[in-house]
Order: C-alpha cells, then structure tokens, then sequence
C-alpha cells in the first residue's frame, strides 16, 4: 500500500516526509543525544537511512542549504536515490540569494525561510523583510515558503496575502523562553534546553486548519519525547493526522540506532494518514 500524498503547486509528495535534524545531529533534547547522532550519521548510515525511506515508500526529504547536506544528496542520487528535496535556508550564509541560488543549482525543487530566524525576525518588528527574501525562491521558479514556530506568525502571512506556496509549521515552539535573538545549534555549537509545552500544540494546529495554504508539520513527536514507546509514537501519529487539514503532510526526523523507525512511521502514517478529516482538500 502506498503512502497518501499531497500536492502542492506541480509537485506530489508523501504524506510522510524524512526530517533533516538528526542526520545533522540536532536533537532538540541534549549535548549527549546530539553528539550520540553526530557519531551515528556517517555518510554512508545517512545515506543508509535516505534508500530506506525511499523504499518503504517515502519520496521527499526536508534538509538544510549546507555543503554536508549537498554532499550526502549528490552521493544518494548518484546512487540512483529519487527523493525529492525541500531545502531549508541556512540562516549562518551571509549572501541568501547566493545560498538560495546553490540549493536550487543542487536539485531543491522548494525552498523555505528557516523557521528560527522567521521567528527572530517577527520579534524584532522586521517580518516584512522576509517576505523580501522569499520573492527570491520564486525568482528561481521553485516553490517557496515560510518555516515558524509561532502561530501568529502564519497566521500574519497568510492574512496579508504574501506570495508563497506552503508552510513549515512546528507543534511546539521551542523560541519560547529565548530572550533575544535565537540561533540553531549548528550554528552556535550550544545545545540550549528547549521549551515543549503541549498547549503549544492545539494552538498551531488550530492554524494549521485556519490557512488555506498546505501545511508541512514538523516536531509532531516533540523532538524525541513521544517516542516512549510505540504506542507513544502511534499516538502523536494519529493527533497529528486527525488535527491538520487533508493537504498537509508531517515531516518526521529519523535516528533508526536501534529500532525501524522507517517501518513504525510509515505503517502509524498509512493508517491515520489516509483518513479524510473533512478538511478542503
């Protein structure tokens, strides 16, 4: 059985999409599982993990706009790997457009404005500027979108008509409790303990069901902390597919030491992701 599918401008993708952070050893959890999937992902286990979700029936991969991600797409398609490639902007390049411009050169065929520096832009009164450097994806013919983890900060998007195709949407907003600007770890090399309040939850999925625009969720499973057990992983599974519209999709970071979270994933996704929620479509 084939995983369900979205579309989003010409392009199909699974309902299930691998997530980038373990393979780029960031945990959202702590120094020792952060380094612990640093030691894991060696080109050839990330690789690994890349041809295993193609063949459980995975057909999108979301990765960040840097040279180790570039690389480890460039050896897996070399390979004869097909994922398709939804790129997150590095928010450490210093040219965007030289850096949106490499990640479309390296087969991106869509583009989003990293959710953390969204976010630092919101809080300093700068938002509109992003809407800026987005108009740049479009200029490349790619699709383009916004990542965040503050409702308000969609919400705001969508209610001013900005031109882009899809949203990166987080279940939990790990800026809260930031004072100040927040950066990424792979940035700063500081693995900082993030906030996960389940209120957050309901309240992005409220949005999520709000905009017309499709919706690619991520932190469904809370960094790591619904994963327990397999019925935790199947229960944050079925929240997630019973409280976002049918046109949206999960994206789901994988850190298979130990256990098929390729099978686990794919198998809670054919089961509630195929259920219509009465959602536009």
């Amino acid at each position: 059985m084939e995983l369900p599918r979205i579309r989003i401008g010409n392009h199909q993708f699974t309902r299930l999409i691998l997530g980038n952070n373990p393979i780029s050893g960031v945990s959202h959890y702590s120094h020792e599982v952060s380094a612990e999937m640093e030691r894991y992902f060696t080109m050839e286990n990330a690789k690994a993990l890349l041809h295993r979700c193609e063949k459980a029936g995975i057909n999108t991969f979301q990765g960040r706009a840097d040279r180790w991600i570039f690389h480890l797409l460039r050896e897996y398609w070399n390979e004869g790997g097909k994922m398709k490639f939804i790129c997150q902007t590095a928010s450490e390049m210093k040219n965007m457009d030289a850096s949106m411009r490499l990640a479309a050169k390296q087969g991106a065929i869509a583009l989003y404005h990293h959710g953390t520096e969204t976010d630092n832009y919101w809080r300093e009164g700068r938002i509109e500027e992003v809407r800026e450097v987005m108009k740049f994806a479009k200029d490349l013919g790619i699709l383009s979108g916004i990542g965040s983890h503050t409702p308000e900060v969609i919400e705001y998007i969508e209610e001013n008509g900005w031109d882009v195709d899809f949203y990166m949407t987080s279940f939990y907003n790990v800026y809260k409790g930031t004072a100040g600007r927040r950066e990424s770890s792979i940035v700063t090399g500081i693995v900082t303990e993030d906030c996960f309040d389940s209120g957050d939850r309901d309240r992005m999925c409220a949005t999520i069901r709000k905009v017309a625009k499709p919706c690619l969720a991520f932190k469904i499973l809370a960094a790591g902390r619904h994963c327990g057990s397999s019925a935790d992983v199947r229960k944050a599974f079925k929240f997630a597919f019973e409280h976002i519209k049918d046109q949206d999709a999960v994206v789901v970071g994988m850190f298979p030491r130990g256990k098929d979270q390729v099978e686990e994933n794919t198998a809670f996704t054919r089961e509630y992701g195929s259920i219509t929620t009465g959602e536009p479509s």
